[in-house]
């Protein structure tokens, strides 16, 4: 059985310095790849593990625009930003990075759109 337990609050901290370190990095766009290095990339979160070993970084590129692309960059180019954390956060381990796309201004939108559609309006003028 897995226990799904909130992450802690030193989590939470190293996250967001995570976050905030890595946002820095993207906008220095010295990456040494050209895609990342033309793009902009918002960080949205950061997940760590209780080990502080493994960071999840979830990403938006601006527009969401060639989404798979710039993953396959910071996935090549994870050693990278790895190596420029290390600089900068000030834990004993540098977590590897692992990073995936935010999908929840996707999901966001999806259920925006279903609230205003016309059958839920009609369920909704119905229970008046």
């Amino acid at each position: 059985m897995r226990s799904s337990k909130a992450p802690s609050q030193r989590q939470l901290r190293v996250g967001e310095e995570i976050r905030h370190i890595l946002a820095q990095i993207f906008s220095l766009r010295h990456s040494g790849n050209a895609l990342l290095d033309r793009s902009s990339v918002t960080v949205t979160e950061v997940r760590v593990s209780p080990d502080l070993q493994n960071a999840t970084v979830y990403i938006v590129p601006l527009g969401g625009e060639h989404l798979p692309e710039t993953l396959e960059a910071l996935k090549e180019r994870s050693w990278y930003f790895r190596r420029e954390l290390a600089h900068q956060l000030k834990t004993r381990i540098v977590p590897r990075l692992v990073f995936q796309p935010d999908l929840s201004f996707d999901q966001a939108q999806c259920i925006d759109t279903l609230l205003k559609s016309e059958k839920v309006k009609k369920d909704i003028e119905g229970t008046d």
